[in-house]
């Protein structure tokens, strides 16, 4: 099995060197942000995840629907080649030198076997909408699982620049976008 190598961007390792210096010099400004900035990077992958899982589940869903309204249409199909059935049934019973209850006979069946389709058709067009009502919901909440993920990367920016630059404004934006991103992902979470 081949193994994975990862490059670390010019940033990571100008972060990793700083937190280095500043854990050696014992500057705890650096230290807390780093431990944040893991924090925040564990939260982002569990949203990531998520915003996943329901995005699959949502097109799983629309998938669904669409067969289920597939067989709605192919049942509509039947439905309607028994109506003509019906129909032709109905004008042959007119035509005179036949047997007209041969065909009277035959409508009523084709009329009785339709009403067992329309059935049908119905039935699956309501499976297609619950399937429809389900994948929106579903996609509802992975747009929120992707703004909780939004966020947290840009807390996880904001704290990188923080590190750089030491200013303590930027850090209280960085959590307080980390906070947002926890507040998407309770909304996310609850389906709201």
């Amino acid at each position: 099995m081949a193994e994975e190598f990862e490059v670390p961007s010019p940033h990571e390792h100008h972060l990793e060197h700083v937190t280095e210096h500043a854990h050696e010099s014992g500057d705890n400004f650096a230290g807390k942000i780093a431990v944040m900035t893991a924090i925040m990077a564990t939260v982002g992958a569990l949203f990531s995840y998520q915003a996943g899982s329901t995005e699959s589940a949502a097109a799983m869903n629309k998938n669904n629907a669409a067969i289920k309204k597939t067989e709605a249409a192919n049942q509509w199909n039947y439905y309607q080649a028994k109506s003509s059935r019906q129909n032709l049934a109905e004008l042959a019973a007119t035509i005179p030198g036949v047997d007209a209850a041969k065909y009277t006979a035959a409508a009523e069946r084709y009329k009785s076997e339709k009403e067992d389709i329309r059935k049908a058709a119905e039935k699956l067009e309501a499976e297609s909408k619950e399937w429809d009502e389900l994948s929106e919901v579903k996609l509802h909440q992975h747009h929120r699982w992707a703004q909780a993920m939004t966020a947290i990367q840009i807390a996880i920016s904001l704290a990188a620049i923080t590190l750089l630059t030491r200013k303590n404004w930027l850090k209280r934006i960085s959590y307080t976008a980390a906070g947002a991103s926890v507040v998407l992902g309770t909304l996310a979470a609850m389906h709201i």
